[in-house]
């Protein structure tokens, strides 16, 4: 008698994967945010699938641990969402989650569980060239102000709680960022597209130069600020899915 009890959910999901999917992104959140702030992009466009992530201790996971570095992360994620792997995939990351994708792919590829067709990297330095950013410089009173602009940005309405819950979140991001040195990194088999921002002024586009030493890079410019991202812009689609063969 079979049971008809639902598959559990995957944690790391908040959106089961389609089974029609001819790739995949995997949207990792930067630093104190969640999967909700992937909520303007789409879930496909021309074949690709667009999978926010939630990472413990954030979200809808905030009663689990965070994680105290990017490689402690990967490892998890890779287990997490290694049944979704079955065609070509990338992993996006901006400013700091842009650290943890491509320390994500470092252990798909050392651990021998799969190779990434792309990296998709956004508005950071390069592992060797950090740390790098304003926020590993600042206190909690400006990091809850950042906090504040951000939800607003994000459509949200902040208030002292919302800002108090995220800021420890955020904190913790934060010093992890500041731990990920990495003189001499790892070089990926898999093509990486840095996309760097005209009106960026948190990771100008000039500083990202380093991405090479990490594996075949093409530098991208798009206009926008360092947050325009988002919104999903389309050229930013269009550079995933000519990256992964899924255009049409």
């Amino acid at each position: 008698m079979s049971s008809s009890r639902p598959p559990l959910r995957n944690r790391w999901l908040p959106r089961e994967p389609s089974r029609a999917a001819r790739a995949r992104v995997f949207l990792i959140p930067y630093s104190g945010c969640g999967a909700s702030m992937y909520r303007q992009w789409p879930a496909e466009r021309d074949g690709v699938e667009f999978l926010p992530v939630e990472l413990p201790g954030h979200e809808s996971r905030f009663a689990e641990p965070n994680f105290t570095s990017y490689a402690e992360l990967g490892e998890q994620m890779i287990e997490g969402l290694a049944p979704y792997l079955d065609v070509p995939f990338g992993f996006f990351g901006h400013c700091g989650s842009a650290l943890a994708a491509y320390e994500t792919s470092v252990q798909l590829v050392t651990r021998n569980v799969a190779t990434p067709s792309a990296l998709f990297v956004s508005s950071e330095v390069a592992p060797q060239d950090g740390p790098a950013g304003r926020f590993l410089e600042m206190d909690d009173h400006e990091l809850g102000a950042e906090l504040e602009k951000l939800i607003r940005e994000l459509g949200g309405t902040p208030s002292a709680e919302l800002i108090e819950l995220y800021l420890e979140v955020l904190r913790a991001d934060v010093e992890t960022n500041k731990r990920y040195v990495v003189p001499e990194p790892i070089r990926l088999p898999c093509p990486i597209i840095a996309v760097g921002w005209t009106g960026d002024e948190e990771i100008p586009y000039s500083t990202m130069g380093g991405w090479p030493t990490c594996g075949d890079t093409k530098s991208v410019l798009l206009e926008g600020g360092h947050h325009r991202f988002i919104e999903a812009p389309a050229d930013l689609l269009d550079l995933m899915g000519a990256a992964l063969g899924a255009t049409s």
